[in-house]
């Protein structure tokens, strides 16, 4: 029987943790790539995680290289290449940098892995996954962009700190863009089917919403670096779901046309995700406050994508 393959874009630590619990999961062989110059690190740490296999008992393929031939044939390719923030850069300044690493990154997959489903992890996450589907050429069914299920786990787990419960009888939604933008949704969200609003007071409730919000930047606070424990484990979530065919519903950055009445943008949803990659757009009834703030996270996605236009033509 064929084994699946994922191949990860990138060998920093969220694309290295991304293969760590790819490998961990047994979810099949892993390709780590990364550019040239950084070719020595991808091999390092794909054979440091290959010798985890005989302790940790996973039997996978681990490679590292900087040959893009390497990812053919790949299930799933996970985009994690582009830099960070840095003092004193704009935003547009981000957007034209990552937009150039992303856009290459995707003719490279288009061409050598061609038939996998794509899931982008570079910020400006909304921008990015835009970059890679004018840049691919894929079905949108095949790209996918990493935000809400790391954003509703982290709600998730804010909630259950609060209440003293365990993270895994607390289920959460949310919708929109990622970080700022998002639009936790506290009247879908239940302990074990109890809604919150019966276990926490809405003070509460909304100081959990904004930490989820602010969690990535409260991470660079405490550490100094961008988090990846958790931005990995989401993305190697929704791998397994595709990989396995799990028909799992979580949020993630999706195509919407009609849904949600988005008009052509990739925007945090919750979907369907199977063999096809993203399956169907699970729509939900949304309060007029539920569907101001979203439509204020779409506006925002929308000027992103204005902005990867603006500086870059032939990718409108």
């Amino acid at each position: 029987m064929r084994r699946a393959k994922i191949s990860v874009i990138g060998a920093g630590n969220v694309g290295a943790t991304c293969a760590h619990w790819a490998a961990s999961k047994e979810l099949g062989d892993i390709v780590l790539l990364d550019i040239p110059d950084k070719e020595g690190v991808a091999k390092g740490k794909a054979l440091d995680l290959a010798c985890c296999g005989p302790i940790e008992r996973f039997d996978a393929s681990i490679v590292g290289t900087s040959d893009y031939a390497d990812i053919a044939g790949s299930d799933i390719v996970v985009v994690t290449a582009g830099l960070p923030r840095k003092p004193g850069m704009s935003r547009d300044d981000l957007i034209q940098t990552n937009v150039k690493i992303v856009r290459s990154v995707a003719e490279k997959v288009a061409e050598f892995a061609r038939d996998s489903v794509m899931i982008v992890v570079s910020n400006p996450l909304d921008a990015m996954v835009y970059t890679a589907w004018k840049a691919s050429g894929f079905p949108t069914n095949r790209i996918l962009g990493q935000a809400g299920v790391l954003d509703v786990a982290r709600f998730r787990t804010f909630i259950a700190m609060e209440i003293g419960c365990s993270v895994e009888d607390v289920s959460a939604l949310l919708l929109g863009g990622h970080g700022d933008d998002m639009t936790p949704l506290p009247r879908y969200t239940s302990v074990h089917g109890v809604p919150v609003s019966q276990l926490l007071p809405q003070t509460t409730i909304d100081a959990c919403v904004e930490r989820a919000k602010m969690g990535g930047g409260e991470i660079v606070k405490l550490m100094g670096a961008s988090a990846y424990y958790a931005p990995a484990s989401a993305t190697i979530q929704m791998a397994e779901a595709i990989i396995k065919d799990k028909k799992r519903i979580v949020p993630a950055a999706a195509y919407c046309d009609a849904e949600f009445g988005v008009g052509g943008y990739f925007v945090g949803v919750p979907c369907l995700l199977g063999a096809g990659g993203m399956e169907k757009v699970i729509e939900i009834e949304l309060n007029a406050e539920e569907k101001a703030l979203f439509d204020t996270s779409v506006a925002h996605v929308k000027d992103l994508v204005k902005v990867v236009g603006d500086l870059f033509p032939d990718l409108k």
